[in-house]
């Protein structure tokens, strides 16, 4: 009789085989989903049903694959919540919690927020709910994407907008008082050799041309018609844009600016103060 035990340990051995990083994890997480257990259920559940088997050892197959996790379970932990994920949509991850420590940190009360390039709304999900005080628009361009944007948004407050954040007329209305604007705009140059799991997300979402800073350059700019004088842009880059980014927020008027790293000491994002009036 097969356990689930024995079954997540073999899932493992498949996963580890295929490259997946993390082998035991997902295998956990996949036999947690089909069974509808938590983890540390499943070391004394009862053994899984042909059915339930069947359906696993399927997740798993396209697991090998490295099709996300996140597909197959048709969800995504970021900081305090879930958010519905799947095809046609970026899968957000873990390094850019740090982007949201910032800006809720730089975010005053009763404060307005534009999330640019938003996908499937991880930050701006993440600001409505845990900052309920702020006033959140969440812009997003891609059709596809934008269905799960707002699907995820329901209920939080935050406001969803299908429309290019880089374009002039787009929340023109908001023009000079905006306190903060965040963004994970498209920022991976095409020679860069990326993760297969990668490839499953929407490649608007994670490539840009001139070396990855096609949609940077000009959102850097629209940020600045948006924020009020003194009002901050953080916005996430590609680990070799470690000099590139700030020097774009200093010649687009911002002051203050400064890279960080993300918790591998790689540069991840980088955030600017927009110069105030004489």
């Amino acid at each position: 009789m097969t356990t689930w035990p024995k079954a997540i340990a073999a899932a493992a051995k498949r996963l580890e085989a295929a490259g997946v990083h993390s082998p035991r994890n997902d295998a956990e997480l996949l036999a947690a989903h089909v069974s509808g257990l938590k983890r540390a259920q499943l070391l004394i559940a009862d053994a899984p049903t042909d059915l339930q088997l069947a359906a696993f050892e399927a997740l798993v197959a396209r697991r090998t694959t490295r099709e996300p996790l996140q597909h197959l379970t048709g969800s995504a932990a970021f900081r305090y919540g879930e958010l519905a994920v799947g095809p046609g949509v970026f899968v957000p991850r873990p390094e850019t919690e740090l982007l949201v420590d910032w800006a809720l940190a730089h975010l005053p009360k009763g404060g307005i927020v534009i999330d640019a390039c938003s996908g499937s709304g991880a930050v701006a999900h993440a600001i409505a709910t845990e900052r309920p005080d702020a006033t959140v628009w969440a812009v997003e361009i891609d059709p596809d994407a934008f269905e799960w944007l707002e699907s995820n948004l329901d209920g939080t407050g935050a406001t969803p907008v299908l429309a290019d954040a880089t374009a002039a007329g787009t929340l023109a209305e908001l023009d000079g008082t905006v306190d903060l604007v965040t963004a994970n705009p498209p920022y991976v140059p095409f020679e860069i050799e990326v993760a297969p799991e990668v490839d499953f997300d929407p490649s608007g979402a994670v490539y840009a041309d001139e070396a990855g800073l096609a949609v940077i350059q000009p959102l850097t700019v629209r940020a600045a018609s948006w924020l009020k004088p003194g009002g901050w842009f953080g916005f996430e880059h590609d680990d070799t844009h470690g000099k590139a980014a700030p020097a774009i927020l200093s010649v687009s008027g911002f002051t203050e600016t400064e890279d960080h790293d993300d918790l591998a000491g790689r540069p991840r994002f980088a955030t600017g103060r927009l110069g105030l009036s004489p």
